[in-house]
Formats: structure tokens, C-alpha cells, sequence
């Protein structure tokens, strides 16, 4: 017996350290790895979240009460990562001290309480459970301090994502519509100006790119304004400059090809996190989700309001797919991932698994074509 209770302390006490390498192991890959790394602690917990936050959001009867409810689902989630790290660490060094023999069962979980928040009001004797105490204090603050310091990132990374999600409703309406961006953009400056546009959408997209496979919780983390989203800004940004560059009758289109580039660059990127299943070198003339017949509807709007169009539809339509498909898998996965508004040509045809979208295009009570 005395050999057989031996092996089962050694065992807890293993057990018990695989716990803490694992959790510290997860809060890096979570907080300090600086590139995405699917993490599983943290992905189990988020997709625990995201099951009850689905099971509450299929009860709403309009997009409205669902964005409230799934506005609280990431913040929820990223507060709730520290107390599950809190929680493993105090298991995994409750079966350390356990193994070591410290006392009973309760009396190893409340030395492990005890150290984890630097109470000291448990009393222990011997130099190297002193050493674990000390150590177990030691990463319950590291990990409280990387939470404050993580949220200011997170949030200032939000922040500048959303000024460039906002400023897009002047341009091309709510919902937003790349017809409707290139239509304005030709009414009021002229669409020679629309360079500008594509650069500096260029520079959003790399930042999304390293923001959003980094701080991955950010995917998640909604518009203040329901109607709007960062995956239908990608979008419609993206079908604007590819018609810019298939259709529009225009001098080279240098810089809308390179804003086409980085955002599907960027949007593969944060496929991949969710391993979104997704041609990485497809054919131009592979299929796309959107028919020539709402193609030929778009260009016949843009050619009724005056826009200089390219004579030769046939090769403006085969000029567009080969654009499209580019970004058109990637693009649809994350605006069902995220729940993604209304938007045309986008959320309009994407595929959430948990929850089908009926409503219509004005399914956004007070929006309009702003």
C-alpha cells in the first residue's frame, strides 16, 4: 500500500506541473506571442462562450437583439480567459503540493489559494515548498499584469480599426455597397481621386492583418454601430477596387491592385486562425459567389450615372472573377464567423452555421443610405 500511495503522489504531483506548463504555455501563446497561434485552452473556452452566447442570440428576433447579445461575447470571453488561467494554476499546484504531501487535500488547495493570491494566510515548513508558494505568487501576478497591460492594446488596435469602418459610411452608404462608393466617388471628386482611397486601405488592411492574427479576440469584437462591420468594410472596399481595376475606364490601376493584394493577404491570414478551407492559388476563371447578371446590373447603374466604363463586358466580367476569387472564400467564412451585418455582395451570402439571417436588406431598424 505504502508503495502503491507513493506512485499515485508522484502521479498528482505530475500531473500537477503538466497543468501549470500547460496554462503558462497558454497565456503566452494568448498574451505575448507576437503571431497567431491556435491556442486550445483558450480556443475550448471561447468556443464554450460562443455556444451559450448562439443558444441565447437564436431566441432574438431581429439582427438588432442579436448584435446586443453578441457585442458581450468577446469582452466576456477575454475576461474569463484570466480567471480560467487563475483557476488551472490553483489546481495544478494544489495536486503539486498534494503530491509533495503537504496535508490533506484541502489543506494543499488552501495553501495553493493562500500563494496564488499573495494572502499568506496559509503557513507551510521546508525551504522548497516555500520556493513553489513564492513561484505560484509570482505567476498569479505576471498574469494579472499582462491582462492590464494587453486590454490597452487590444482596444487602441479597435480603435483605430473602427475609424476606418466609420469614415466608409460617408463614402459608400449604410449598408455600405462598392457600387454606391464608386457611384459617390464620381459624383463628387471625380474617381481619378480614388488612389488616395486605395492606399490608404492598403496600410488598414497590413494593420488589420498584424492586429487580428495577433490579438485574435479582436475578430470578434464588434462595431459600436450595428450596422457596421470590419468584414463588410473589407469587403466592400476590396469589390470597389476590384471593379476599379476590371471595369472603370481608367490609367493603370497600380494602386487598387495593390489594395486588392494586401486585403486578401490579410484576410487569408485570418482565415487560416479558424482553418477556413480556401483555394491559396486559384484559377481567374475558377466559380465566384457572385453572378454575372448582378455584375451586368452594377455596371449598368455605374454606366446610367455617367461613370467611364470599359467597352468589352465579357472581359471586365472576367477581369472582376479573377479579382474576386482571390478574396471571395476568406471573405464570406469570417462574415459568418462574425456574424457580419447586412451588407451586398458579402454577409448576403455567406453561410453561418448556427444561425440563419432572414431578414432583408433593411433588416437594420433606423438605417438608411447615408
Amino acid at each position: 500500500m505504502a508503495v502503491l500511495d507513493t506512485v499515485v503522489h508522484i502521479a498528482v504531483l505530475l500531473l500537477g506541473v503538466g497543468i501549470v506548463a500547460r496554462t503558462i504555455t497558454s497565456a503566452i501563446r494568448t498574451l505575448v506571442l507576437a503571431r497567431s497561434a491556435r491556442d486550445f485552452v483558450s480556443a475550448l473556452l471561447f468556443l464554450g462562450y460562443r455556444k451559450l452566447f448562439m443558444l441565447r442570440a437564436r431566441r432574438a428576433r431581429t439582427y438588432l437583439e442579436r448584435d446586443r447579445i453578441m457585442a458581450l461575447y468577446a469582452p466576456v470571453s477575454l475576461l474569463s480567459l484570466t480567471v480560467m488561467w487563475l483557476s488551472l494554476i490553483t489546481l495544478g499546484y494544489t495536486a503539486i503540493f498534494w503530491g509533495l504531501d503537504t496535508g490533506s487535500l484541502y489543506d494543499s488547495f488552501t495553501l495553493s489559494g493562500s500563494a496564488l493570491t499573495t494572502l499568506g494566510f496559509a503557513r507551510t515548513e521546508g525551504t522548497g515548498i516555500m520556493v513553489l508558494v513564492f513561484s505560484e505568487a509570482i505567476i498569479g501576478l505576471i498574469l494579472i499584469a499582462l491582462l492590464i497591460s494587453y486590454l490597452p492594446t487590444m482596444y487602441s488596435a479597435f480603435s483605430h480599426r473602427e475609424a476606418a469602418v466609420t469614415m466608409l459610411v460617408v463614402r459608400a452608404g449604410s449598408p455600405p455597397s462598392a457600387v454606391e462608393l464608386i457611384s459617390r466617388a464620381h459624383r463628387i471628386q471625380g474617381i481619378e481621386h480614388l488612389d488616395e482611397l486605395w492606399e490608404k486601405w492598403e496600410g488598414w488592411f497590413a494593420d488589420v492583418e498584424e492586429s487580428h492574427t495577433s490579438l485574435t479576440p479582436l475578430i470578434f469584437f464588434r462595431s459600436p454601430k450595428p450596422e457596421q462591420s470590419w468584414v463588410t468594410a473589407a469587403g466592400v472596399v476590396l469589390d470597389a477596387a476590384a471593379f476599379y481595376a476590371s471595369t472603370l475606364q481608367v490609367p493603370p490601376p497600380v494602386q487598387a491592385s495593390l489594395c486588392i493584394r494586401a486585403g486578401y493577404i490579410a484576410l487569408r491570414s485570418i482565415a487560416d486562425h479558424f482553418m477556413v478551407h480556401y483555394d491559396p492559388d486559384p484559377a481567374p476563371d475558377d466559380p465566384i459567389s457572385i453572378s454575372r447578371f448582378e455584375f451586368d446590373e452594377a455596371c449598368d447603374r455605374l454606366e446610367s450615372e455617367g461613370v467611364p466604363l470599359k467597352t468589352d463586358r465579357d472581359e471586365c466580367w472576367r477581369n472582376y472573377a479573377g479579382w474576386r476569387v482571390n478574396y471571395d472564400v476568406p471573405l464570406l467564412a469570417l462574415a459568418a464567423i462574425t456574424l457580419a451585418p447586412y451588407a451586398p455582395w458579402v454577409s448576403d451570402r455567406s453561410r453561418p452555421q448556427m444561425l440563419n439571417r432572414q431578414e432583408p436588406a433593411r433588416m437594420l431598424a433606423g438605417t438608411d443610405s447615408r
